[in-house]
């Protein structure tokens, strides 16, 4: 009769750690947002990056801004400028004036802009955190975590908008303490793009020296 009692409770607890790790409430909330982002033909927003580590007393904020157009984006986010057209990429450092060429390889960007979007479909976890206000605005949170332990985070976690299922911000942890904060905010959908805004012409930047890694 133990045997039998230990096996139910078992089982119950199987259940429901797998409902935990494929919550249908935030499956519901992560499609609904990924449906509008994959509508959108293109998109600019500006947005905030922060780095924190509470042990290392780390606090850094940058700003700038991204468009996005399909798997190409455009990033400019403190002194640097990322151009991705998807299968080359350049970095620019305005610091020292020079941009670095390297091949995109997919795989090795897991954050891209375009990948946040459906991330969650294959090899996540996803559980519904809450629904709370958000600078007066209803939002709901949602938590992913990689089935793959050797990911270098263990949990991201993202606000989106409840009533136009916009991304607000989403927070990457790592296994090192940082906390990786994206906040976006003044998004203009349906922008009339083309493949050359995704491309480095180095007429725009006077003198720049140029790094081929390819």
């Amino acid at each position: 009769m133990k045997k039998i009692g230990l096996f139910i409770v078992l089982m119950i607890f199987t259940i429901m750690s797998g409902w935990a790790q494929r919550d249908p409430k935030a499956l519901e909330v992560l499609d609904a947002m990924s449906e509008k982002y994959q509508s959108i033909d293109g998109f600019k927003a500006k947005l905030v990056y922060k780095l924190e580590n509470p042990t290392e007393k780390l606090n850094e904020t940058f700003r700038g801004e991204i468009t996005v157009m399909g798997d190409k984006y455009r990033l400019k986010i403190g002194e640097q400028e990322i151009i991705n057209n998807g299968s080359t990429i350049w970095t620019y450092l305005k610091e020292v004036n020079e941009v670095n060429v390297d091949n995109y390889y997919p795989e090795d960007d897991p954050m891209a802009p375009a990948k946040i979007y459906t991330i969650y479909r294959e090899g996540y976890k996803y559980s519904f955190v809450e629904e709370t206000k958000q600078k007066g605005q209803l939002v709901q949170v949602v938590d992913l975590e990689p089935d793959n332990k050797d990911e270098p985070f263990y949990k991201i976690r993202l606000t989106i908008g409840k009533q136009d299922n916009t991304l607000l911000n989403y927070k990457v942890f790592d296994k090192n303490g940082n906390r990786y904060l994206w906040t976006v905010s003044d998004f203009e959908p349906e922008l009339k793009l083309t493949a050359s805004h995704f491309e480095f012409d180095p007429s725009q930047y006077k003198d720049v020296e140029i790094i081929d890694l390819r």
